[in-house]
């Protein structure tokens, strides 16, 4: 795959970049190897000084990083900044928060009093390089949210980007580098996909953390799995938006729409399955259709633009797959359904919303990776539950009911990392994020994510 800045939407190549070869790749990874066996000794306090001064910097930097985002993927302008000015804060959490994240945990004499310790506690050490393979959707985001805890906590960092997003992949090791970092903390490789088994089977890889498609989760784990070595994955997702009767029902509906076209649709946790109790299916679905019919799509580098262009001529071709296949079966467009008329050039594809889904059809258990929306009817709770689950992935869910006890049931219920009432999923420092079933496994963000890659040590002292 080459390496290179292709603008979305015009399809005009940019810029390209040589990738690394081989005598590139060992001076990078000798880097890394060498810069843990030191920063791994520097204290907390020196840690969150450089964390923080990374978020300065992105933080001054957001408008030009967000610019290079939005060139190189096609995400909204207005997303693009927003996603750099969440990744500052980030750090800053991190940097606020690492000390007592990682804090030594003891547990009381009573616990250990039989044990003939005279004192033992729990200790987070480092694990040492951490290979990231991200993603081009959210292409400071995926990556700020793995760096920012792993070099907190003492780890050191190699970036395999993707393809797409070359110029976004430099600036991030460029920033770490200029926050002032120790040489070798955080480098970016520019390497093809077929690099990756090679640099992950060298030992001085540690571990390995994976955000992307379930193929490419399914081989990195196959790998490090052949050579003993943690990793973090968060795959696909087909998250349900559930509504309920007693639901605010034109606020389920607006926040909907941008749960569903949040970064042009392509988003993990962007809500695909619209799953509504009967009594309140009519309403919602006609605000729904109607709000997603009168999304601006176009140029996403003007302010006024809510949709921009898929990310790639791929991508897009997939999306219209899935929606062929499910009209050819009975399916019913209720808005959209085709590239806008009158754009020739660029990945773009009208917000869709299609009604009539049945299990024989490929978008029914298949990720919707753009702006595609399907709606379902359900009669009951028994029923929304069901139909919920029924996926493969269980990445997170949305349910709207102000009813305590339907919440209740939900809560227990649905087979998803998270279950967020009344809004949209979210991703947020605070809160750990990731999956169940092919969504992946491991945790990121909080101190979850942090401890994710610690060696999680016990250390006693004897009477």
């Amino acid at each position: 795959m080459a390496i290179a800045t292709v603008n979305p939407s015009t399809g005009e190549t940019l810029k390209t970049f040589e990738a690394h070869g081989p005598d590139e790749i060992e001076q990078r990874l000798a880097r890394a190897a060498a810069a843990f066996r030191d920063y791994r000794t520097t204290d907390l306090d020196t840690r969150a000084e450089l964390v923080r001064a990374a978020a300065d910097l992105l933080g001054r930097e957001q408008d030009e990083i967000a610019r290079t985002m939005t060139t190189e993927m096609g995400k909204t302008l207005v997303a693009a900044r927003a996603e750099a000015a969440k990744c500052a804060k980030a750090l800053r959490w991190y940097a606020q928060h690492g000390e007592r994240l990682l804090a030594d945990e003891h547990p009381s004499a009573a616990d250990i009093q039989d044990s003939g310790a005279r004192t033992a506690y729990v200790r987070y050490r480092p694990l040492g390089v951490v290979l990231a393979v991200m993603p081009w959707n959210f292409p400071l985001w995926q990556v700020i949210r793995f760096a920012a805890p792993a070099l907190m906590a003492g780890n050191v960092g190699l970036l395999k980007h993707a393809s797409n997003v070359p110029q976004t992949a430099l600036y991030l090791g460029d920033l770490f580098h200029r926050a002032g970092f120790p040489e070798g903390c955080f480098q970016t490789l520019l390497v093809g996909s077929d690099a990756i088994e090679k640099i992950l089977r060298d030992p001085r890889i540690a571990a390995a953390t994976l955000t992307g498609s379930e193929p490419a989760g399914r081989s990195v784990a196959a790998i490090a799995g052949d050579e003993v070595k943690k990793t973090v994955l968060e795959l696909g997702g087909s998250d349900p938006y559930v509504v309920m009767p007693s639901a605010d029902i034109a606020r389920a509906a607006s926040t909907a729409v941008t749960a569903r076209v949040q970064n042009n649709g392509q988003s993990c946790i962007a809500a695909k399955r619209f799953i509504v109790h009967t009594d309140v299916y009519d309403e919602f679905a006609e605000r729904f259709t109607a709000a997603m019919a009168a999304l601006t799509v176009g140029d996403p580098m003007l302010e006024t633009t809510d949709v921009g262009p898929l990310s790639s001529e791929r991508g897009r071709a997939d999306l219209e797959q899935l929606v062929d296949d499910a009209t050819a079966q009975g399916a019913t467009v209720l808005c959209g359904g085709r590239r806008p008329p009158g754009r020739g050039t660029g990945w773009f594809y009208e917000p869709t919303v299609l009604t009539g889904i049945t299990p024989t059809m490929r978008i029914h258990r298949e990720e919707a990776f753009g702006p595609v929306a399907t709606l379902y009817r359900v009669d009951d709770l028994d029923a929304a539950v069901e139909l919920a689950n029924d996926v493969p992935f269980g990445l997170s869910s949305n349910v709207w009911t102000s009813d305590e006890a339907e919440q209740r049931r939900f809560e227990r219920d649905m087979e998803a990392g998270g279950v967020y009432f009344n809004g949209m999923t979210a991703s947020h420092p605070a809160m750990p994020f990731g999956g169940v079933k092919r969504s992946g496994y491991g945790r990121e963000l909080s101190g979850h994510g942090m401890h994710e890659f610690c060696n999680i040590t016990t250390v006693w002292y004897g009477v």
